[in-house]
C-alpha cells in the first residue's frame, strides 16, 4: 500500500508530513494534552449540566453545578498531567544520568555496546563500528540515548507544558456544552447541547487521530458514541432522581 493510499484510508500521511524536527516530542506532548483535555472538559460537563438538567429546569442550579464540575475538572486535569509528566521526566533523567556515568567510566564497553545494537539494526559490523566512533565523537550521550533507551536528551518532556495545556484546553471544551444548556430555550436545550458536544467530540476525535497518526474514522466513531453513552446515562439518572427526591 503506497502511502497516497494509506492517507486515503485515514491512516497514515504522506512522508513529507511525517515529524522529524527537534522539539517534536515536547511539542506533541502538549497536543496530546491538550486534546485529551478538552475532549474530558466536554464528555464530563456535558453529563453533568445534563444530568442536573434531567433533574431540575432550573437555570441556576444547572449553572452552578456546570461552573463547580468545570473547575474542578480543569485543576484534576491539570494536576493529574503534572503528576505523570513530571514521573515521565524523571525517569528519563534518572536513565540518563546513568548513562553518563557509564560513558565516562568505561567508554569502551559502551563503544562495542553502541556498535552491537547496529549490528542487530542490520548493519554490517565494520560499518556499525564505524557509525557509532562517528557518532560517538559527535554527542555520545545522544547516541546512545536514542538507540538504548529511545530517548532525545535535548528533547524532554515538559510537565507545565502539559498541565497549561490540560487545564486551558479543559475548561475551553467544558464551555461548550454548558454555554449552549445555558443559552437554549428549556424545550430545545437537551437536544442542541447533546447535538452540539457531538459534533465538538467528532472534531476531537478527529485530531487525536491526526495528531497520532492513527485511523481517523474509528477515532471519531468512538469519541462521539462514548460521548453519546455519557450523556444518556448521566441525563437518565438525573430524570430518575428529579422524580423522586
Amino acid at each position: 500500500m503506497t502511502t497516497e493510499t494509506q492517507a486515503a484510508d485515514g491512516e497514515i500521511g504522506p512522508h513529507e508530513d511525517e515529524p522529524h524536527e527537534q522539539g517534536l516530542n515536547d511539542r506533541l506532548n502538549w497536543l496530546r494534552a491538550g486534546v485529551l483535555g478538552a475532549n474530558d472538559g466536554i464528555v464530563s460537563t456535558a453529563g453533568i449540566v445534563l444530568g442536573v438538567a434531567g433533574a431540575t429546569t432550573d437555570r441556576t442550579a444547572i449553572l452552578i453545578a456546570g461552573v463547580a464540575g468545570v473547575v474542578a475538572g480543569a485543576m484534576s486535569m491539570a494536576a493529574g498531567e503534572y503528576v505523570s509528566v513530571s514521573t515521565q521526566r524523571d525517569s528519563e533523567e534518572a536513565l540518563l544520568a546513568k548513562e553518563r556515568r557509564e560513558l565516562r567510566e568505561d567508554p569502551e564497553d559502551e563503544l562495542a555496546e553502541l556498535a552491537g545494537l547496529y549490528v542487530d539494526k542490520g548493519l554490517e559490523p565494520d560499518l556499525a563500528l564505524e557509525v557509532a566512533k562517528q557518532l560517538t565523537e559527535k554527542d555520545a550521550l545522544a547516541a546512545h540515548a536514542e538507540v538504548e533507551l529511545g530517548i532525545d536528551p535535548d528533547d524532554l518532556t515538559s510537565p507545565w507544558t502539559a498541565a497549561w495545556a490540560s487545564m486551558v484546553s479543559f475548561t475551553l471544551g467544558a464551555l461548550l456544552p454548558l454555554l449552549t444548556i445555558l443559552l437554549v430555550t428549556q424545550d430545545h436545550r437537551v437536544w442542541v447541547t447533546v447535538a452540539a458536544v457531538a459534533a465538538a467530540l467528532a472534531l476531537t476525535g478527529w485530531a487525536s487521530a491526526r495528531f497520532g497518526y492513527g485511523a481517523v474514522r474509528p477515532a471519531v466513531i468512538r469519541n462521539v458514541l462514548g460521548g453519546l453513552l455519557a450523556m444518556a446515562v448521566t441525563h437518565g439518572i438525573g430524570q430518575l432522581l428529579g422524580t423522586q427526591v
